[in-house]
């Protein structure tokens, strides 16, 4: 399903954005000590809401559920109060719900809650709110528009660069492809980095692997127009694979089930790359399928984030995940190991260097 329609909010996003990393906060630190736990903390209710894909999206919704129940865990705080927002127009009763309820800290998962959780945090500026996936600056100047809300970014076209890259490296068709579910920042930064990574692999190797599914000139692509895993996301992706495409990136949560199904119908060898989570990990059904997955540190982030706030030490400063501080990464090759070239290995590891020292420069609406 080819979208005509530009997403103008994603150009948007790209005016604004990039200033918050001069402020961004540091990486999370994976074993977050709480020194109010089993204080204070007894009584702090953590609470979050849900996109439209669901706590069991294998994705980032899920991550993003890992993190609180840790975090509440370590602290002995109570109990987390998570909702399941069904469609968009739950948004905002979903967390006026849980304002209702008393929660302290309430975080909000993907691009689409920002604006809900902006009228909420607005509405409630004792309460504290955590942004996953979005910047929270709907005036493009930079900041987050309410004092009391921390974003939880991703600049994940540095690993999607990374899985390009190996994905073109890999390809025998020497065709790849990506669709997504919306055209929006948080899904068209995997697409346009996953491009920049085969366009890269094309110059340094004098090929031509190409890419369908995304127009980097045109900031537009294949899209579902949802995040749900059905019908349309397979054939979707299925009309990828008919155009020969052997490396497959679906973006947006649950998708990755539907491409799954379609790659298991083509009959012939087809790699699947998973994003957010190791989805190898999150879904074992899929794992033959798996070349790698785009890692964002969805769990640890948030976790950092909810034991900070609970200790009373909530901090507003955007966490900026990248390369360099490993809160975006590739994971393993798992079942794919034995049929990715040492050479391309070695290659991924010296591009991922090089990112890191800012040799080069992936272009996305987060780099600095």
């Amino acid at each position: 399903m080819k979208t005509t329609k530009k997403a103008v909010v994603s150009g948007l996003a790209m005016i604004g954005a990039a200033a918050l990393l001069a402020g961004c906060g540091a990486a999370p630190e994976s074993n977050g000590a709480s020194a109010g736990a089993g204080g204070g903390a007894s009584d702090y209710l953590p609470c979050m809401v849900s996109d439209a894909g669901g706590f069991d999206d294998k994705s980032f919704n899920q991550l993003g559920k890992e993190g609180v129940d840790e975090a509440a865990s370590e602290l002995g705080a109570k109990t987390p109060i998570e909702v399941e927002s069904q469609a968009e127009t739950d948004y905002a009763s979903n967390l006026q719900n849980l304002v209702d309820q008393g929660c302290n800290t309430i975080v909000t998962v993907g691009f689409l809650l920002a604006p809900a959780a902006l009228e909420s945090a607005k509405a409630n500026p004792d309460l504290e709110y955590v942004s996953i996936d979005d910047t929270v600056d709907s005036d493009f100047d930079g900041k987050t528009d309410a004092p009391n809300i921390k974003p939880i970014i991703f600049d994940t076209a540095q690993a999607a660069y990374l899985a390009g890259y190996l994905a073109a490296g890999t390809s025998k068709t020497g065709v790849v492809g990506t669709f997504g579910g919306l055209n929006i920042p948080t899904v068209s930064i995997f697409m346009d980095g996953f491009a920049q990574g085969v366009e890269k692999y094309n110059t340094d190797n004098n090929a031509s692997v190409r890419v369908v599914g995304w127009d980097r000139a045109a900031q537009d692509g294949s899209f579902t127009g949802g995040f749900e895993a059905n019908d349309t996301a397979r054939q979707t992706a299925q009309a990828l694979i008919d155009q020969n495409v052997d490396v497959l990136l679906p973006v947006g949560g649950p998708i990755y089930q539907s491409a799954a199904v379609a790659i298991k119908d083509a009959g012939r060898e087809i790699a699947l790359v998973g994003v957010d989570a190791d989805v190898y990990e999150t879904d074992p059904t899929v794992g033959d399928l798996l070349l790698t997955s785009i890692l964002k540190g969805i769990d640890v982030g948030t976790k950092d984030a909810i034991v900070a706030a609970g200790n009373g030490e909530f901090d507003a400063a955007p966490f900026v995940g990248t390369l360099e501080n490993e809160g975006v990464g590739l994971a393993p090759y798992h079942d794919w190991s034995d049929r990715v070239p040492a050479e391309l290995t070695t290659k991924i590891d010296e591009l991922k260097a090089s990112i890191v020292s800012g040799d080069i420069t992936v272009e996305s609406y987060l780099a600095g």
